[in-house]
């Protein structure tokens, strides 16, 4: 079996741009909890499924998961800051934090989209747990905001329109 070294799969796999998206519920006590994840993608149109992966150390992720329900909110480019906030392992990730609740979990406001879900399964893969889940609610910011990015370990976003892909290389 051939041996992958962690830090160059990150570094290599760093040049994939991703969202960012921070996944919200409530815990068993009713406070709002939140995890980040850049990990979210679509999986199927019928029946509308999604997934993210959250790393079984998560201290959030049981709480999310013992709910069945949680809120996707991709973030805003000005988001870099609830990142970071929601990335951390100690303190209250919601101090500070414009908010409101919902059925399925604090709506953060600086999200360009919010997918609402209901756990559907969970699959073990590695240190990560591969979650589907169904799509129960959306709702979109609309087109003139741009989402924050993850490149290369640094944010970003996109600078205007895209511009048009060149043709393939010979």
């Amino acid at each position: 079996m051939t041996v992958i070294d962690a830090a160059h799969f990150r570094r290599t796999l760093g040049n994939f741009p991703t969202g960012i998206t921070v996944v919200t519920s409530t815990g068993p006590r009713g406070e709002p909890v939140g995890m980040v994840c850049n990990s979210f993608t679509s999986v199927s149109l019928d029946p509308p499924l999604v997934l993210f992966c959250a790393a079984w150390s998560s201290a959030t992720w049981p709480l999310i998961r013992k709910n069945g329900r949680f809120c996707v909110n991709i973030l805003d480019r000005e988001g870099e800051g609830l990142s970071r906030q929601f990335s951390g392992r100690s303190g209250d990730r919601f101090a500070g934090v414009r908010w409101k609740p919902s059925e399925y979990g604090p709506e953060l406001a600086g999200a360009v989209a919010r997918v609402a879900c209901v756990l559907d399964t969970e699959h073990p893969a590695g240190d990560h747990a591969i979650v589907v889940s169904r799509v129960v609610g959306l709702t979109d910011a609309g087109a003139e905001t741009d989402p924050l990015v993850f490149h290369r370990g640094r944010y970003g976003s996109f600078a205007g329109s895209l511009a048009p892909v060149a043709g393939p290389r010979a």
